[in-house]
């Protein structure tokens, strides 16, 4: 797991939020997800950015995957309320491939990862607001991950207040075997 602090200026949030946030606000939050993953949450897949933002996605996409990699044409956003959160799991291998980033728009926020088979080997990671994270391998597979509800949001015995979270999640094509 690697953590980018300051990956995007605040301004270049500020970009990726105007664009995002006129779409967003048409969306209704959701209690109830498919794979029972997410408590209050909005979220899309988005192929078109503006420039300035198509720019920031290429820098993702260029420091987190090799070169001869196939990276999702369709970018995942997910808007999480200031009370919503991500429950434990491992996203599916059917859907992506050993690579997942994510940009933190808005709020601070902690991951825990937990192996899956030893529970007893966890960690609790702080997601700086505008950090970039790249989850791939051994963590991507045998770990699940989650964000924690701000009431449990802590990290080193310091709570971090969570706010209203946005994540702009970049993958890689699954691999075919």
């Amino acid at each position: 797991m690697l953590i980018f602090q300051d990956f995007i200026s605040k301004e270049e949030e500020n970009t990726l939020l105007m664009e995002l946030e006129p779409y967003l606000k048409r969306m209704r939050y959701e209690f109830d997800h498919w794979d029972n993953a997410i408590h209050g949450y909005r979220e899309t897949e988005k192929t078109n950015w503006n420039e300035e933002n198509k720019n920031i996605i290429r820098r993702i996409k260029k420091l987190a995957f090799p070169e001869d990699t196939t990276t999702l044409q369709h970018i995942h956003v997910l808007d999480i309320t200031k009370d919503g959160y991500i429950k434990p799991h491992i996203d599916s291998v059917r859907f992506c491939g050993n690579i997942i980033t994510g940009i933190s728009l808005l709020s601070t926020s902690v991951m825990r990862l937990i192996h899956e088979k030893n529970p007893e080997f966890k960690v609790d990671v702080l997601l700086p607001q505008r950090s970039l994270y790249i989850m791939k391998n051994l963590v991507r597979f045998e770990y699940t991950h989650q964000v924690l509800a701000d009431k449990d949001s802590f990290h080193r015995g310091n709570h971090i207040p969570r706010e209203r979270r946005i994540s702009i999640m970049c993958r890689n094509e699954p691999s075919i075997s």
